[in-house]
Parts: C-alpha cells; sequence; structure tokens
C-alpha cells in the first residue's frame, strides 16, 4: 500500500470564520486585555509589531499575554506564474480570529498605563478591538 508522501507543512484548507469566539473569549491571566470584534487572518508580523508598541509603552513593567498564535501556514505562488502546477510554497502563517477571542493580556502596570499601550498596539491589527477589563479589578 502506498503511504503518502510526508512533507514539512501539512495542507490547510482556507476554512471560514463564522460565528464568535467559544473559547479564548474571556480574560484568563492579566487584568486587563484586547478582544478582537471583527473576523480576519492576523499574521505574526502584526503579532510581533503589537507585541513592541505594548511592552514599549509599558517600559518592560509588568507582564504581558499573548493569546494567539499563528500556526495556519499560508500559501502564494511568485508573481507571473501560469495555472496549475500545484499549490504555491509558504509565504507565512496567520491566525484566524473571530469575534469576542483575546489577543493580549496585560497586568502589573496601572490603568491608564495598560489602556494607552493596548491601544497602541490594536492599531497594529486589520481589525477592530476591544478594552476590557477583568470584573473584580479594583482600581488603586
Amino acid at each position: 500500500m502506498l503511504q503518502p508522501k510526508k512533507t514539512k507543512f501539512r495542507r490547510m484548507q482556507k476554512g471560514r470564520m463564522k460565528g464568535n469566539a467559544q473559547r479564548g473569549n474571556q480574560l484568563a491571566f492579566g487584568s486587563f486585555g484586547i478582544k478582537a470584534q471583527k473576523s480576519a487572518w492576523i499574521t505574526g508580523r502584526q503579532i510581533e509589531a503589537a507585541r513592541q508598541a505594548i511592552t514599549r509603552h509599558m517600559k518592560r513593567e509588568g507582564q504581558l499575554w499573548i493569546r494567539i498564535f499563528p500556526a495556519k501556514p499560508i500559501t502564494k505562488k511568485p508573481a507571473e506564474v501560469r495555472m496549475g502546477k500545484g499549490k504555491g510554497a509558504p509565504e507565512g502563517f496567520v491566525y484566524p480570529i473571530t469575534p469576542g477571542r483575546v489577543i493580549f493580556e496585560v497586568e502589573g502596570v496601572p490603568f491608564k498605563v495598560a489602556k494607552e499601550a493596548l491601544r497602541l498596539g490594536a492599531q497594529k491589527f486589520p481589525i477592530t478591538t476591544k478594552f476590557v477589563v477583568r470584573r473584580d479589578y479594583i482600581e488603586d
């Protein structure tokens, strides 16, 4: 019996981003976070750019959790190539985000610092986001 050829990347379908997030829609680690309002593909570069903006504003104080990981490979064929001849080479990785998913969480910084840091990070994404605060948070 013939075995399928083993490749480094598992072939993955594009899929549909229907409905709201069923998991990862509550704050689990920090007191503040940003939550997605729309569906989109978030690339690894966008996540890294947002992480840098947040940590820079927080002056490396407190703690930051990244709640999403880009594990879906995206392929693309080179420019001016004819149709057919198989699937293109992997170009990068994305995370298909749905509304309600928490993207980042922050702990250990004041409310104002966290809000501004997460606002700067949210600007790096192609979707609208919402700033969320833990229910039992008490401002000092």
